[in-house]
């Protein structure tokens, strides 16, 4: 779309900036959360998982976000309980607008097992399935300021099982390994670990397939991104026969539409595989102001997308998700903190922009 550029991820031809979206602590905090409400206890300054007058409609899952849970001790769900205690009701509003909503929980390096299983069992306690993300494959993010994943394959596979154990029998969807077909394709991730990262996929579908309530949808790109016809052999090779469905726009700013329609020319060369997209931040679509490479980075006068539902009006488009957390940085770029940090300035900004 803009020559050797990568609409999705800021890369051009001999350098590569990533998704910047780190699920290290963010992640962490999450699960032990959720661990600490099943155990019974508490954790200062967050509270039970019951409604807290503080939090507004936070901790209970609102009509609308349906089949998805939400976390009551999310960053957004913090940073209203901060305003209100300080008595800035007008911003708590503004950030209540992302805390009533279901968000991806993206699982960290060191603790898989004990992170979906807390994620998990607190999702079914409240009647609803998690959202999960895993985003740990070996040289993901080409180096940059997500950089880092398993130490190699076998790693990934040991981390992947216990991401499976800690699901056991609950249900949860999962959004399988942001950029890890892109940066094949772009030529980001180099050619002699391509072999292995196809391996890795296709075993983590079957591996996830295992379990009976999960439901596994293989990142692929979005409508800025390369046509489809770059992506549908990857894909294929990567499992997606296996696999429940594919997710577009993950942490990206393409609209709906966009989406919509680039999600549907690619399902016609995967058998006709439904997908999801994530609308976490494209209510306003996707910024053109800046340099077209650093677009992805923290763009200002972005806004909320659709809430999650999957009640989309459409048959091949299972949900739309917010896969991506609004309000958490893409990295240290446009102002922003390290990747994955919540940047509440930039969530009042989301919050404020949208329709």
């Amino acid at each position: 779309m803009h020559g050797s550029h990568d609409g999705r991820r800021g890369v051009r031809k001999g350098r590569c900036t990533g998704r910047c979206t780190s699920p290290g602590r963010a992640g962490a905090v999450a699960a032990a959360g959720a661990v600490l409400l099943l155990a019974g206890c508490t954790s200062d300054p967050a509270p039970g998982p019951g409604p807290d007058p503080a939090r507004g409609t936070t901790g209970r899952s609102p009509a609308g976000s349906d089949r998805y849970w939400v976390n009551p001790d999310g960053n957004a769900a913090r940073q209203v309980a901060a305003y209100t205690r300080d008595g800035d009701g007008a911003n708590a509003a503004l950030i209540e607008r992302i805390a009533r909503q279901p968000v991806g929980e993206w699982i960290g390096p060191d603790t898989p097992e004990a992170e979906a299983k807390g994620l998990t069992e607190a999702a079914g306690k409240a009647g609803r399935e998690a959202l999960l993300v895993l985003y740990n494959i070996p040289h993901r993010d080409c180096g940059q300021f997500s950089r880092g994943g398993a130490a190699d394959g076998n790693a990934y596979r040991t981390w992947l099982e216990g991401v499976a154990r800690g699901i056991g029998d609950r249900r949860a969807t999962v959004i399988l390994e942001p950029d890890a077909l892109l940066h094949m394709v772009d030529g980001c991730t180099p050619q002699e670990f391509h072999e292995e990262r196809y391996d890795l996929l296709k075993g983590a579908v079957e591996r996830l397939g295992r379990q009976p309530g999960v439901r596994v949808y293989m990142d692929a790109g979005n409508a800025g991104w390369r046509s489809p016809d770059a992506l549908f052999r990857p894909l294929r090779r990567a499992g997606i026969g296996a696999a429940d469905g594919f997710a577009v726009n993950v942490s990206n700013f393409e609209t709906t539409r966009a989406s919509t329609e680039f999600g549907k020319r690619l399902s016609v060369k995967v058998g006709g595989k439904p997908f999801v997209i994530d609308t976490s931040r494209n209510g306003n679509g996707p910024y053109r102001g800046g340099a077209p490479g650093e677009n992805w980075c923290n763009p200002p006068g972005r806004a909320l997308g659709e809430p999650p539902t999957t009640d989309t009006g459409d048959g091949l488009v299972d949900a739309y998700l917010w896969i991506k957390r609004p309000g958490e940085s893409d990295g240290d770029c446009g102002g922003g903190p390290k990747a994955g940090a919540w940047w509440p300035e930039y969530a009042l900004g989301l919050a404020r922009a949208t329709k």
